[in-house]
């Protein structure tokens, strides 16, 4: 039952799952489709090859989806080679660069009926307006993080963010938790606690990218099947525009833009920021389609990760005792959620083998 947003503002479900939502079971063949209803030879899956095919969908998913949380989780290493651009700065060319890459890819795909649709239907507008709204605020902070010397505080933003999203499932939706969700929740407020008395204050970087990223993936939530990635990247892209522009103008005529000021180097560097964000939200979709909701599940800790050691080797930053044992009482934490998930999966997929087995046994 628990959302887990990502990054860069696409947003999938943890509920445990043998297949993505709307996939047929492997090995199951629709009606109206050749041989359906009757039983694969053994040792096949419905069609010569299946099995093969199948396995270099499941690899093909894991390299798309390792590519678009490796990027991700890099993207400090972005923001470092971005001095002395603020935070500010680099998030308004990040939206304004989006945009322009974004209509490229609505080319591409030749998805611009589907992105007046998105527009027109107002429901759909004004649900992804509230979540570019969260989202920018989610970039900001992110960025102000690592280029205030905080990247560690940001990535543990992101490694408390799926504690966040058992908890708005509790008081938004009203969902029932299992024991072993409720230990870590509870488990993450005493590494809350633990951390606010080893930074002298509450986390409050870290809190603001895991609460904002909670709500911005509920928001996602509602939008549904209504939008794809793109088109909703696009629409929300499309609303922070104005400011964005507004903001690089601004910071043009004020004489605190670097953009035009240090070199085609940086002036390119910024521009890719549109590059930047999309890729990893199609490779992230690619991955999406062809791996099971907890292999995706799964693969979320890789960004945190990645971003943690970057913090520490690259950028050196300070880590005492006392934020290492809260580092690890997250990690527990997080640890005891991912083996309630994968328990409740087996659960699941055992319970499904069960009910076809019936199934067949009535027929």
């Amino acid at each position: 039952m628990d959302r887990v947003p990502n990054p860069d503002g696409s947003v999938s479900s943890a509920v445990p799952a043998a297949s993505s939502p709307g996939a047929a079971p492997l090995g199951v063949t629709s009606p109206g489709t050749p041989n359906a209803g009757k039983p694969a030879a053994p040792g096949k899956s419905g069609s010569p090859g299946a099995p093969k095919a199948v396995d270099k969908e499941t690899t093909a998913g894991i390299l798309f989806g390792i590519g678009a949380y490796g990027l991700w989780g890099l993207l400090p290493l972005y923001f470092f080679v971005l001095q002395p651009a603020g935070a500010v700065e680099i998030v308004a060319n990040r939206v304004v660069w989006s945009l322009i890459f974004c209509a490229l890819l609505i080319t591409v795909t030749r998805a611009w009926r589907v992105l007046g649709d998105a527009l027109r239907n107002r429901s759909v507008l004004w649900t992804l307006a509230a979540a570019a709204g969260l989202i920018a605020v989610n970039w900001l902070t992110y960025t102000y993080g690592v280029t205030t010397g905080q990247a560690v505080e940001a990535s543990l933003g992101y490694f408390i963010n799926p504690l966040v999203s058992v908890l708005l499932g509790v008081f938004v939706l009203k969902e029932t938790l299992r024991p072993l969700q409720w230990a870590a929740v509870g488990i993450g407020f005493i590494a809350v606690g633990v951390l606010t008395v080893s930074y002298g204050k509450l986390p409050w970087i870290a809190l603001t990218l895991a609460v904002s990223f909670g709500l911005y993936g509920f928001v996602k939530k509602r939008v549904g099947p209504r939008a794809d990635a793109i088109t909703s990247l696009t629409v929300e892209t499309i609303v922070l525009t104005p400011l964005a522009a507004a903001t690089m103008i601004f910071l043009a005529a004020s004489g605190t833009a670097s953009l035009t000021t240090h070199g085609p180097g940086h002036f390119w560097l910024l521009l890719a920021s549109g590059v930047i964000t999309a890729v990893p939200l199609v490779f992230f979709g690619a991955s999406a389609r062809r791996l099971p909701m907890t292999t995706i599940g799964l693969l979320q800790y890789f960004a945190p990760v990645l971003q943690f050691i970057v913090a520490l080797v690259v950028f050196r930053e300070a880590m005492t005792l006392d934020r290492w044992i809260g580092f690890g009482v997250v990690w527990l934490a997080l640890l005891v959620l991912t083996v309630d998930m994968l328990a409740a999966t087996r659960k699941s997929s055992a319970a499904k083998r069960l009910a076809r087995r019936e199934a067949r046994t009535n027929t």
